[in-house]
């Protein structure tokens, strides 16, 4: 089933999200409605606060390799820092340059209720940062330099006058 997203200024996107027992809700279903919702809007990752749920877990991927986050919790950052368009699916349209680290190591539980830490590299190091920025309440616009953001916020506006969607 595909959720609805929540509008960007849903206090659920403002405040970190507290961890939850997995064994509290169907958690095949939901995994299965973030993965549809994820797809269907075309994005690489969403976080359960996103579709207005409390639970600290995101989804990512593609068809080929989807990953599974429950109760993660950062452990560091290494890496270079690299600076990278992202979008959001909370702000669709909105593509700003964000520099982040290329590389995390995240404590998480999986859908086998294991619970590992693991060191992910470069584009899902990226998405793995983007979610949990959401899930501690962070908007990816407040990462972005003020240049970068206005020129984004400038396209943007450009692209739907264009289009007529003003």
């Amino acid at each position: 089933m595909i959720l609805d997203l929540v509008p960007a200024n849903d206090p659920i996107l403002h405040k970190r999200v507290e961890e939850f027992d997995p064994e509290s809700i169907d958690m095949k279903k939901t995994v299965d409605d973030m993965f549809e919702t994820m797809y269907h809007h075309r994005g690489v990752g969403l976080s359960a606060n996103q579709v207005g749920l409390p639970y600290r877990m995101f989804v990512m991927g593609t068809p080929d390799m989807e990953l599974v986050f429950i109760n993660p919790e950062l452990r560091n950052t290494a890496g270079d820092m690299e600076l990278a368009e992202e979008g959001c699916l909370t702000h669709p349209g909105l593509f700003v340059k964000i520099k982040r680290p290329t590389e995390v190591r995240v404590l998480s539980t999986n859908l086998f209720e294991e619970r590992k830490a693991l060191t992910y590299k470069g584009m899902t190091a990226r998405i793995i940062l983007h979610e949990m920025d959401h899930l501690e309440g962070v908007d990816y616009q407040r990462r972005a330099n003020r240049i970068h953001l206005e020129r984004a916020r400038n396209q943007l506006k450009k692209w739907k006058k264009r289009n007529g969607v003003l």
